[in-house]
């Protein structure tokens, strides 16, 4: 129970390493708050904890708009009082595009989602933070915004918020707010489907996979959880501003 009396934001929560994070978190004792678009998915999850004696929160919200992010905020606070955690794991798939196959379209919507909506729940959440002088962000990254094997944006995007977990660790170090991030590497979710990969511009995505060594096991939605848990948790107290790569070993 490494997270009784806590309440966290969990954006993406409606599937893959959000949803897992939600269900870890609420069996560490943590009152979730589940942010995503899909509001049925969010339902069925936040009765999936009731059922198991946790307690969960359903904002229906898209966290591009600045607005509704300062909405999950607001509702979080109005349900449980405060935020102790922000878990910034909303993102959209990659599809490997390089980058003279991304249009300026494709950029867009993927620097939106998985790089500046990481801004605006940041900006949003931390108000509340520093109201109550304690809390942990933790933010979805990936290996390709550490190796840069992912398309452009992607790859841009992700390495971003590397430089905002940092930026955000240093404004707030020794104010007992901190920031770090994961970043998962190849992880079965719904992003990565075979019916998804179709999108994918695969040329490129072998060209990157040469860069990896694939055949180790690939690691788990629950996997990122754990590394995710470890950061939100008093356990990491003492660490800010650092970035954990977990992918089973593939870019070493």
């Amino acid at each position: 129970m490494r997270l009784t009396g806590k309440v966290a934001v969990i954006t993406g929560a409606s599937s893959g390493i959000g949803y897992e994070t939600a269900l870890l978190f609420a069996q560490e004792g943590a009152k979730v708050v589940l942010a995503a678009r899909r509001k049925e998915r969010l339902e069925a999850l936040a009765e999936r904890i009731h059922s198991a004696d946790g307690e969960a929160a359903v904002v229906a919200a898209d966290v591009t708009k600045y607005e509704d992010c300062i909405r999950i905020a607001k509702e979080a606070v109005d349900a449980y009082g405060k935020i102790d955690i922000l878990v910034n794991n909303a993102g959209i798939a990659d599809k490997h595009m390089p980058i003279d196959q991304c249009s300026p379209e494709w950029w867009d919507e993927v620097v939106l989602t998985d790089q500046t909506s990481v801004y605006y729940m940041s900006k949003a959440v931390l108000e509340y933070m520093v109201n109550s002088e304690s809390g942990s962000i933790v933010n979805v990254s990936s290996i390709g915004g550490v190796f840069g094997s992912a398309g452009i944006s992607y790859s841009a995007a992700k390495s971003a918020l590397l430089g905002m977990t940092k930026n955000i660790a240093i404004q707030y170090a020794g104010k007992d707010i901190r920031c770090n991030a994961v970043c998962p590497g190849p992880t079965p979710t719904e992003l990565n489907t075979p019916e998804k990969m179709k999108m994918f511009y695969m040329e490129f995505a072998d060209q990157c996979a040469q860069h990896m060594n694939l055949s180790l096991p690939e690691a788990t939605a629950r996997d990122q959880a754990n590394a995710i848990l470890f950061f939100a948790s008093d356990e990491a107290k003492a660490v800010t501003g650092q970035v954990l790569v977990v992918d089973c070993g593939c870019t070493l």
